[in-house]
């Protein structure tokens, strides 16, 4: 069945007018901010620089506000938004200058806003900023074990993780592949290809579940075990990382052809559509407790993304299948986890990191960032920052 562009059009076009609204305003209270979090409704602001992995400058999660000021650049054409996503851009050369701090995720930091700054406007600083973190990332290749090195010890301290690699690196990996198309060096692509054949050998399960972590010996390359990560236990399916690996494999098809990768990427979406619970609302973890039932909303969001996406490269006749599952999770996620009103500087309300963490179901930035990532997709006016 062809897909119907009018379907629930109207619901998800409101939505959009919401999101501008919000961001209209909270953009200037914000705009020397690169938040992660609300406290008591307001950003946080993780701009210090701090070594601290959790609270500063070097935290995963601090591309996406410029990538969401990138988003609304691009949809109103206004300077001011441009202005506040460099604020991000130009205080993480902190990160690029003391080096330490940094781990695997500079694809996280530096797609959403040195290469989309770069793609939208052809600054000459933001390709210089990207490609920096390009070759920092294809350093962290093992070339023997062909995986990307995740954490160092002072990320996960008192580990030995030299081994560990992890399912969110398939986001990553598209920043090399980015740095391979704009300068013809084909050592960025080979990098991230050996990376995404290991992932797709040690992480994704028959089911089409995936892991999370998992630990390679580093002097050959063979795996050791698994981990649980944020997920429930071992052996579980983390909704986010299975959304990473969904949406991740996609993107490495995109950029380089190769069919194994689009057909891992539908064997996890098909897991995931499986388990999609009848609300559309879903859980940390697919194979947690009934009780508690917490929810991730930023799972939600990454998975319409990637169901947007593949609706866009497979065959007619699977089109409506991909994006009626995106049109499930939005839907869901507007009518019941939503806020607009300026209570609370973020929108999605019940994201988690990690089934164990302390804390649950409150905001965080990039459950707002691929939330408004699929509505823009929704609409057609939507730039592909992967």
């Amino acid at each position: 069945m062809a897909m119907n562009h009018d379907q629930n059009r109207e619901w998800w076009q409101e939505a959009i007018e919401k999101v501008k609204e919000k961001m209209e305003w909270v953009s200037e209270k914000s705009k020397e901010k690169i938040p992660y979090t609300t406290v008591n409704g307001t950003h946080d602001n993780r701009a210090d620089k701090s070594f601290d992995a959790d609270m500063g400058i070097y935290w995963w999660t601090n591309g996406f506000w410029g990538g969401m000021m990138w988003m609304m650049y691009q949809e109103t054409g206004e300077e001011r938004y441009a202005r506040i996503a460099r604020f991000s851009e130009e205080k993480m050369d902190w990160c690029l200058q003391d080096f330490y701090g940094l781990h695997h995720d500079l694809g996280f930091m530096y797609l959403p806003t040195a290469v989309l700054d770069y793609k939208l406007t052809g600054n000459p600083d933001s390709r210089r900023r990207a490609l920096h973190a390009a070759n920092l990332l294809a350093g962290r290749f093992n070339p023997v074990g062909k995986f990307i090195r995740a954490w160092n010890e002072q990320n996960q301290p008192g580990k030995d993780v030299r081994g560990w690699a992890i399912i969110d690196c398939m986001f990553n990996i598209p920043l090399l592949y980015w740095a391979s198309e704009e300068t013809k060096d084909l050592r960025f692509k080979h990098v991230a290809m050996l990376h995404a054949d290991t992932v797709m050998e040690h992480f994704v399960r028959e089911d089409g579940s995936v892991r999370h972590i998992v630990e390679l010996d580093p002097e050959t390359g063979e795996m050791i075990r698994d981990f649980g990560g944020q997920g429930y236990e071992k052996g579980s399916s983390w909704t986010r990382g299975q959304t990473w690996g969904m949406y991740g494999f996609l993107m490495s098809y995109l950029h380089t052809g190769k069919q194994e990768y689009l057909d891992t990427s539908k064997r996890i979406a098909h897991y995931f559509m499986a388990n999609i619970p009848e609300d559309g609302l879903i859980p940390i973890d697919f194979r947690q407790p009934k009780e508690p039932c917490w929810y991730d909303d930023t799972a939600a969001a990454i998975a319409a993304c990637g169901f947007l996406e593949l609706a866009k490269v497979v065959p007619e006749y699977e089109q409506d299948m991909y994006r009626r599952a995106a049109l499930k999770l939005l839907k869901a996620l507007y009518e019941n986890h939503c806020d607009f009103t300026k209570d609370n500087d973020c929108i999605l309300m019940k994201c988690s990191g990690a089934y164990h963490d302390s804390r649950h179901e409150y905001p965080i930035i990039y459950g707002d960032f691929f939330f408004m990532e699929a509505l823009f997709k929704l609409k057609g006016s939507g730039i592909f920052m992967w």
